[in-house]
């Protein structure tokens, strides 16, 4: 018996002694952990179907959110709603993966500094929207939001939409051919304050 935890015990040496054997076992246990809890999500309807109503943004939709990531409104805006009573009574309906399955990436996350967008859609009109990234404090007088006016006069960049579209179609977004080859007349003249608005005016709307 007292061979056994000598033997137990200098083998528990060896590995705590050894760092390159530590790290390579503590890489191995957040594998199979990672593996265990990501692998099943993969097979699961709720996480890889979209919900009843969730279609896939149309080219200044889809342009609207790619001004988004580019001017780093996921820094203080989230898009996720927890399922807590103060965040379901203040928000809406608690976020699901269905009605994120089109977004690549997706946008949830723990950051918030200002509110929550999953279920800003059709909440405030286009002019509030216009004046409140031409200036925030105009309609929020206590906002610390930084303004946005170049959105105004920057025109979309409509030439890279069906490319764009394309690729998305690769990773399983829906997109007909036609839908990609309409999309340049369709973002064409378009302002980016304007692809933008029409990009938060969708948000959540499918699931109330």
């Amino acid at each position: 018996m007292a061979n056994q935890n000598t033997n137990s015990g200098l083998s528990h040496a060896s590995i705590e002694t050894n760092n390159f054997l530590m790290i390579v076992l503590i890489l191995l246990v957040l594998l199979v952990g990672g593996l265990v809890e990501i692998v099943p999500l993969f097979f699961q309807k709720s996480t890889t179907e979209p919900i009843k109503g969730v279609q896939p943004y149309t080219a200044l939709q889809l342009a609207g959110r790619d001004i988004y990531t580019r001017e780093g409104c996921y820094n203080c805006h989230s898009q996720m709603i927890r399922p807590f009573r103060a965040e379901t009574l203040r928000y809406g309906h608690y976020s699901v993966a269905g009605e994120s399955v089109y977004d690549h990436p997706f946008q949830w996350g723990s950051k918030r500094t200002g509110p929550d967008l999953a279920r800003v859609g059709g909440k405030y009109s286009d002019d509030w929207h216009r004046t409140h990234l031409i200036n925030p404090r105009d309609v929020v007088p206590e906002s610390n939001m930084p303004a946005y006016p170049w959105l105004e006069k920057n025109q979309v960049d409509a030439a890279v939409m069906p490319a764009h579209m394309k690729a998305l179609r690769t990773v399983g977004v829906p997109y007909t051919d036609e839908q990609i080859s309409k999309a340049v007349e369709e973002v064409k003249g378009k302002t980016e304050l304007e692809a933008l608005i029409a990009y938060l005016q969708v948000l959540g709307l499918a699931l109330k």
